[in-house]
This record gives structure tokens, sequence and C-alpha cells, in this order.
């Protein structure tokens, strides 16, 4: 009889048929042991029916009011259907003298973390930890937490532990964990061999994708790009590949097979800024102007708002002294009410040199706020005040000159000029 039920509860759970897994339950109620209500409640819990595997165990909790691990199953899936209020009154309920009540403060702590109150999800571990000092599950729990909260070091000596007594727990591989946190803690070259170690046991793209970005990082450069082509072979789609893989042969200054990489990149995504970005830059390194503005306009085309596509592009149409296409840019960042200072000294320098002073005036005060510490920008700065005859504010530029470059005697000499 139970094996029937449990195989006409797997039909119906395959099938989909919510109907007759509510008819079911209603029949294994009426005539089936707890035990066989038990693992069709774990059934329904895994397969996803969180309502109607809670269904089972309340009218498990109905015949076996004061059973500790009932509430504490059934506390767990009233989390996950965001009846909080109740779990933690079964959870609470459970006594310190009882078994299960280390078991009840990791599901307390499991719901403190999952709300953010990182502070009460950790005393309630170290509280079950002060019952049961050795229990791995409790320690790989405080591992998790302190890895989600930015403690790495401490994470990382938790994992170790664990890892000197089994390779895997609770599903995690140890190894890849530790592998994740001393990236995270960035630890680069101390996370590569528990990647390497991970990838024993087998390969995924995302993994390997890791294991490079760990190992360029570590400014490993060579492997980075070997793991990557590794990435792009198990998956030519994955995205991010494309463009850390031309950033680790940019760092090996092989800019042509750099721009190479990214080219590929955008023909399989060609909505991806930070590729135009790139690809914008190893054009400018080997001399592909033409190419290089077209893949930093069409950066901009994708994020009008993408200030370092635009600092890039305005920086290269300065040095080509294109100053109508400059002012050109800037001006729809100004229609647009956008303040990016940094902009500010090319429009400036721009606008003077097509002699619409007024305007380079205002764009000079605008600069100046943020870039009075810059020497270059106000000795500009000064000369241009000094041709437009404003004489007064030109001291006050000099004053400040001579403070940011105090062995430069041109400035004394500036300020006893106007002086």
């Amino acid at each position: 009889m139970e094996m029937e039920i449990s195989q006409q509860f797997i039909e119906a759970i395959e099938a989909g048929d919510l109907q007759s897994v509510q008819s079911l339950i209603e029949t294994l109620q009426l005539s089936s042991e707890p035990d066989a209500q038990y693992e069709i409640a774990n059934m329904l819990v895994q397969a996803g029916y969180l309502k109607e595997g809670e269904q089972v165990l309340e009218h498990l909790q109905f015949l076996f009011p004061e059973e500790a691990q009932i509430k504490i199953d059934r506390a767990q899936v009233l989390m996950e259907i965001d009846e909080e209020d109740e779990a933690l009154l079964l959870l609470t309920s459970i006594e310190e003298h009882e078994e299960e009540y280390p078991q009840a403060l990791l599901s307390l702590a499991d719901y403190y973390q999952m709300q953010g109150f990182y502070e009460s999800a950790e005393q309630k571990i170290n509280q079950a930890l002060s019952i049961l000092p050795g229990e791995p599950l409790l320690i790989f729990a405080k591992a998790e937490l302190l890895l989600e909260t930015g403690k790495y070091l401490e994470a990382a000596r938790l994992y170790e532990n664990l890892k000197n007594e089994t390779d895997e727990i609770a599903g995690i591989r140890l190894s890849e964990r530790l592998a994740e946190v001393y990236s995270a803690g960035a630890a680069y070259e101390d996370a590569i061999p528990f990647y390497e170690e991970s990838l024993i046991d087998h390969v995924t793209p995302d993994l390997l994708f890791g294991y490079a970005y760990a190992a360029f990082q570590a400014g490993q450069y060579d492997l980075s790009v070997r793991k990557l082509n590794e990435v792009k072979t198990l998956d030519p789609d994955y995205f991010s590949a494309h463009l850390l893989l031309s950033q680790a042969y940019s760092m090996l200054e092989d800019h042509e097979q750099a721009y190479q990489a990214i080219l590929e990149g955008l023909s399989r995504d060609e909505y991806d800024k930070e590729l135009y970005l790139f690809a914008g830059k190893m054009a400018l390194k080997l001399g592909k102007v033409r190419e290089a503005e077209q893949h930093l306009r069409q950066a901009i085309a994708l994020d009008p708002e993408y200030m370092e596509a635009t600092l890039t592009l305005v920086s290269y149409l300065h040095n080509e002294e294109r100053d109508q296409d400059v002012i050109e840019l800037i001006e729809i960042i100004s229609q647009n009410q956008d303040d990016w200072s940094a902009l500010y000294p090319f429009a400036a320098e721009a606008y003077a040199k097509e002699e619409n002073f007024e305007r380079a005036y205002d764009f000079y005060s605008l600069a100046y706020t943020d870039h009075k510490e810059d020497p270059l920008f106000m000795e500009k700065y000064v000369y241009f005040l000094l041709e437009e005859g404003k004489r007064e504010e030109a001291l006050e530029i000099g004053k400040q000159l001579v403070l940011l470059q105090p062995h430069e005697e041109r400035w004394q000499d500036l300020i006893e000029s106007l002086s």
C-alpha cells in the first residue's frame, strides 16, 4: 500500500497534476503510517510542492505535537512560503534540553541570515557550536555566514579545517569554496591551487573562468589566456571570457591578439558596451583610428551616460585637434544636464581654439573646482586668463600654481608682474 501511494505521488508530481496530488494527500492522511507520510512530505517539498508538503507536515505535527524534528522541518518550509511568524513560533518552542535544539538554532540562524541580521545569525550558530563544538555542519554554516559578510580570512580558516576531514559537505566541494573565498578576499595566488584541485574533479565554464580571473589578478597572464581559451572551447557564448581574454592579451602586450579576441566577443554579443570600449582602446593602440572611433561611438550609442567611453573618445578627438567634434559631443552632454567635470578642460581648450572665448571661460570656471590640484590644467587656465585680460583672476591662479609647483620660478615671476 505504501509503495503504491508513493508511486502514485511520483506520477502525479511528474505530470504536474496538482488536483491528483491534493487527492492523494487526503488518502495519505487517512490510511498511511506516519513514517510514510513524513517521506511523502519530504518528496513534495523537494519537488517544489511546498504548500502541499507543509500540509502533510502540519497533519503530522497534529499527530505528534511534541516532535521537535517535525517542527523544524515544517518551520523551514513555512519560511520558504513567507510564513515566517509561524515558523519562528515553532522553532522557539523547541527547548534547550531537546536533542534537536542545535538544529533549531541553525534554522533560526538561517532565517536571520536571510533577513540580513548577521550578528543575530552568528550568535545562534555560536550558541549551537557551544553545544556541539565539533559538528561539521555547524562549522560550515558559520563559514558560509562569514563568507557572505565579507570576513574572508576567518571563513577560509574554517573551510580549510573542514577540508582536512572531508572533501565535500552539504553538497559543496570545499576546494571550490576555498577558491571562491580566497578570490573574494583578493588572495588570488592562494585561490589558484584550489581551482586546480577543483578542476581535477570536474570542469565547468564557471570554474574555469574563476580560475582565469584569479590568474589574471595574480599577474599570471599566460595562465589566464590558456584557461579562458578552455572556457571558449566549452562554451563559445560565455561572454565574460572574451573581455577578460582581450585584457590578458593586452597585459602581455599582444595588442593584435587582444583586438581579435574582443572582435570575436562583439560578433557574439553586439550589445555589450564594455566590449566596444575595450575594442576602441585596442584599436587606438594599433593605430586603427577609424575603427577606434567607430567602436567608441557605438559604446556611447548603447549608453549615452557611459562616462569612460565618452572620456576616451573626447581625449582622442582632442589629441587629433578635432575641436569642433569635441564641442559637439560635450554640448550634447550639457543639454542633458550631465555634470561630467572630467570633460570640462577639453571643452574649455576646444572653445578657446575656436575663438569662442566666452564659452571657453565658462568651461574653465566649471572645470576649476575639480581640477584646481592639476598643475597642467591650472597652467592652461592662467594663460587663458592672461590672454583675456583677466589679470586679477590670473593672479589668484598664479598664487595657487606657486603652491602646486614651488620650484617653478616662472609662477613667482608671474605673481610679481601681476602685483
